[in-house]
């Protein structure tokens, strides 16, 4: 039975207790930052070198979900059957050392099968809670799009506050805690456009795409046989990862840099081409995402780079085009990499 507070809330699920970032934590002196940070980009490196010796030939959209990760946000995969969306997730799982679930998302799923529901117990006449999948550090949302929307939003409260909601009691999931979905494209048979509010709980949204020739070659080589998940060791603990995601709230953004973030998200607002345009939560996310790819490179303040780095990924599943960015032929990442090229990059502090 979960641990139940004075007013009859779950207090913890699953894992370590770990302190909630924002909550409670003291700032650090310059030494110990210094030191967290060092550990953070060791632990940044060792997880991509082990989900690049299982995902070949995509170093670029394997660094977008360990900066995901540490960032605290949940990752959107999008593409075409068979491309490694679900082998990248559980790869990701396996490296942490985490406690990691899957859910086959289908048209005959509940939601209570994904939150959890509960059951009354007959011998001590009292309802009991049993956790759903969701309870898990990582959760791997297999095809998120092909269930119905009340399944999908089952995962909203989830995704935003950590928490699930059940007859009137909160449960806190697991610390760290992230959500990586898989969807096939929209234009295929038998799937579901996520909702506007679901992707905006997505903090970033990557394609893998066809891996090269040489890297296909190379899968067959050492994959052909046996699954590549066998020889996969942790690198890391979900109490480390969980630390290390506080540690990216230390990474310093200057005013101009928070400024220019803003400008972005106001820009995609104001642009003829976009009907729907970032939210303020977008904003805290590109944010949150520049100072952990920040740290994930070894610094400890971020530049211009790292929210250019990240822009699209984070920003482009979020907007909606008007008709006239539609007629022009334009796509959402293309619209915002032209608004990276248009909106005032802040000079360097002197």
């Amino acid at each position: 039975m979960p641990e139940h507070d004075a007013e009859g809330d779950v207090v913890a699920q699953g894992t370590d207790p770990t302190v909630r970032p924002g909550r409670g934590a003291s700032r650090p002196d310059r030494e110990e930052r210094a030191q967290r940070l060092g550990e953070l980009a060791d632990v940044a490196r060792r997880l991509q070198d082990a989900v690049n010796a299982v995902v070949e030939g995509k170093p670029e959209v394997v660094r977008t979900a360990v900066t995901v990760l540490l960032a605290g946000g949940h990752l959107l995969l999008e593409d075409v059957p068979g491309v490694g969306k679900t082998v990248l997730a559980k790869t990701l799982g396996q490296a942490m050392g985490a406690t990691t679930r899957r859910i086959q998302f289908t048209p005959d799923l509940l939601p209570s099968d994904v939150t959890g529901v509960s059951v009354f117990h007959q011998e001590r006449h009292e309802f009991e809670f049993r956790p759903g999948a969701i309870f898990a550090n990582v959760v791997i949302g297999d095809e998120i799009n092909r269930a119905s929307p009340k399944t999908q939003s089952a995962l909203l409260e989830c995704m935003e506050e950590g928490q699930v909601s059940v007859d009137g009691r909160t449960h806190l999931l697991p610390r760290p805690f992230i959500v990586v979905a898989t969807q096939n494209p929209v234009e295929m048979e038998g799937t579901y456009p996520l909702p506007e509010a679901q992707r905006d709980r997505f903090m970033a949204r990557v394609s893998i795409g066809y891996p090269s020739q040489r890297s296909e070659v190379a899968m067959l080589e050492h994959h052909g046989g046996r699954s590549p998940l066998a020889d996969l060791r942790p690198v890391t603990d979900a109490t480390t990862v969980a630390r290390l995601v506080e540690t990216t709230t230390w990474v310093h953004a200057a005013p101009a840099l928070r400024q220019y973030v803003v400008d972005l998200a106001t820009a995609t607002r104001t642009s003829n081409e976009i009907a729907l345009g970032a939210s303020p939560r977008a904003t805290l996310h590109l944010l949150r995402a520049a100072r952990a790819r920040a740290a994930v490179l070894g610094r400890p303040h971020v530049l211009p780079e790292d929210v250019q780095g990240v822009a699209v990924p984070v920003l482009a599943h979020r907007i909606l085009l008007s008709p006239e960015g539609r007629i022009a032929g334009h796509s959402a990442e293309t619209i915002v990499e032209d608004l990276l090229r248009r909106v005032p990059v802040p000079a360097p502090a002197r």
